[in-house]
């Protein structure tokens, strides 16, 4: 099975310590976050974990715990954008998570790195020329360290116009000429364009639009075929296959504005005085009245060597 760290937090930039703890000891806990009283038990362990997806701002709080992962397959997508602390408060700066990115990629190798430039905005500030200007400097200084940039255009969730309600949508026709861009300029650094959960008109334009966190990418960071369950029920634009996920929502502390997983800031806050590293559960501890479950683990692994006609 694969198992997701960061479709609700960023697990590597404030609970590395945390994500340690659980593989030293074998489990992790989740709590359902649509359902407080029900928890997920996941056994950590190779024999049954095919695959550990990292999804992170900043990776490098987990570099030190690097020799635990080492039984592990991995595959690590770093969001790296030109934003400042106006909309990103907590994120490191660009130039020092792009140096990291480097050490980690010379761990665990480009195909299993993947940067995303996400989420793309324009305003007066960020324009479509600013924007290509960026891109191609991250390019240049990426450039052997990852084979694919994923890129998205700003979605305006309830939570994104309440954080920030002078983001505005960027129209298809600035899409197009911006991906067709990026596309000519990744191609010159050896990277692919995949954007993520956008038209898949996109593609005429010479982006792959074949999804992000697929079963094709995963098979390439563990280096055989695996048979996959049935693909759970994303947003129907999205092809990608998203799993097993320990996060916990509001939970994370960068503060960008176009954020999705916090409610608000004091939400947050909330959380992560209630967090324990000790703890099996990311956020707080087991209370009375709390069930548990344990789902059927296994890995996906094919065993039969197939040839790709």
């Amino acid at each position: 099975m694969i198992i997701q760290t960061g479709n609700r937090t960023d697990i590597p930039a404030f609970y590395s310590e945390w994500f340690a703890n659980r593989l030293r000891e074998g489990f992790v806990l989740v709590r359902n976050p649509f359902n407080h009283q029900s928890i997920t038990r996941y056994v950590l362990d190779p024999s049954v974990v095919d695959l550990i997806v990292f999804c992170t701002k900043n990776p490098e709080p987990m570099l030190k715990y690097m020799e635990l992962l080492t039984p592990y397959h991995q595959y690590w997508f770093v969001t790296i954008t030109p934003y400042g602390k106006d909309i990103e408060p907590k994120v490191p700066d660009k130039y020092a998570v792009m140096d990291t990115f480097i050490r980690l990629s010379s761990i665990v190798g480009p195909d299993h790195m993947c940067w995303r430039y996400d989420p793309i905005f324009i305003d007066e500030t960020w324009t479509a020329a600013r924007h290509i200007e960026s891109f191609r400097m991250m390019c240049e200084t990426l450039a052997g360290h990852t084979h694919t940039a994923v890129i998205s255009f700003i979605e305006l969730y309830e939570k994104v116009k309440r954080n920030f309600p002078e983001a505005k949508a960027v129209s298809f026709l600035i899409q197009l000429e911006l991906t067709k861009t990026f596309v000519e300029i990744a191609r010159e650094y050896g990277m692919a364009v995949k954007p993520c959960g956008e038209n898949p008109d996109l593609a005429s334009v010479g982006a792959d639009c074949s999804g992000c966190m697929t079963q094709k990418v995963f098979e390439n960071a563990v280096g055989q075929n695996m048979i996959f369950p049935s693909n759970p029920n994303n947003r129907k634009e999205c092809a990608c296959y998203i799993t097993g996920d320990i996060g916990a929502y509001n939970s994370c502390g960068h503060f960008c504005r176009y954020c999705y997983a916090n409610a608000d800031r004091n939400a947050v806050i909330r959380s992560m005085k209630n967090h324990d590293p000790k703890s099996p559960l990311l956020i707080g501890h087991i209370q009375p009245g709390d069930k548990m479950s344990s789902p059927k683990q296994a890995s996906w692994i094919d065993p039969q060597l197939r040839l790709d006609l």
